[in-house]
This record gives C-alpha cells, structure tokens and sequence, in this order.
C-alpha cells in the first residue's frame, strides 16, 4: 500500500508537475490580461468611469 503523501526518491519525477503548473499560472496570467484588456475597452465604451464622476461631483458642489 502506497503512502498518503508520496516523495519520491528520483527528483526528476517533479519535472512533469512543475512544467504543467507552469503552462496553468502562464495561462491564468494571459486570461487575466485579456479580461482586465476587455474590460477597459467596454469602460471607454460606456463613458462611465468612477474616477470623472467623483470630478463632476466636486466640480458642480464648488
């Protein structure tokens, strides 16, 4: 019967899991860019921007 948690004796055995969590945090990194890349261009879209209402709002209080 196998260990609950298995360290292997033959560093190499890492090697797989290393590159396939590096393809995942790779991929992940690249959708992130992509949707904050998007999400900026529907912002523009809308005219709407927290950052000009707060200045409308202190321009028309004054």
């Amino acid at each position: 019967m196998m260990e609950f948690l298995y360290f292997p004796q033959d560093k190499s055995e890492y090697i797989p899991a290393l590159l396939t969590l590096l393809v995942f945090i790779v991929g992940a990194a690249v959708t992130m860019y992509f949707i904050i890349k998007v999400s900026r261009k529907e912002e523009e879209r809308t005219d709407y921007s927290p950052v000009k209402e707060e200045q409308d709002n202190y321009q028309h209080n004054q």
